[in-house]
């Protein structure tokens, strides 16, 4: 004979075995379009006490925004959302704000700026030498 203790453990035991099963004959529920889904795991630790938005909805949805740099309207799709934050590590909380045109220019600005820099670092070193 076993006390109310144990039989309520064995009963809980049972039902989560039982709700397992269930769970495993349902079909997984297609995800809208305009989506992809989110796997938790390979998101970038952060410092926050909750997840975002797309982690408890468990996809990612395409976002329009507002370019900054040109003030041409723009959608981050969710694909790109997903490479942003899973496969980049990007920080959870941040959004698009460029165009590709615009990331594309703010890239080549970047890259004059470290080149003439460099050339400049070699100039002041032939000169001391």
């Amino acid at each position: 004979m076993s006390s109310g203790k144990q039989r309520r453990a064995e009963i809980k035991k049972r039902r989560a075995t039982r709700e397992a099963k269930a769970a495993d004959k349902r079909p997984p529920k297609p995800l809208p379009t305009g989506t992809a889904p989110v796997n938790e795991a390979l998101l970038a630790p952060n410092n926050s006490y909750g997840a975002p938005q797309f982690v408890y909805r468990g996809y990612y949805l395409d976002l329009p925004f507002i370019c900054q740099g040109c003030g041409k309207e723009e959608v981050w799709t969710a694909t790109q959302q997903k490479w942003w934050y899973e496969v980049a590590k990007g920080f959870a909380y941040s959004t698009a704000k460029l165009c590709r045109a615009c990331r594309g220019e703010a890239r080549a600005r970047s890259d004059e700026s470290r080149r003439l820099h460099l050339e400049g670092l070699a100039r002041k070193k032939n000169k001391t030498v």
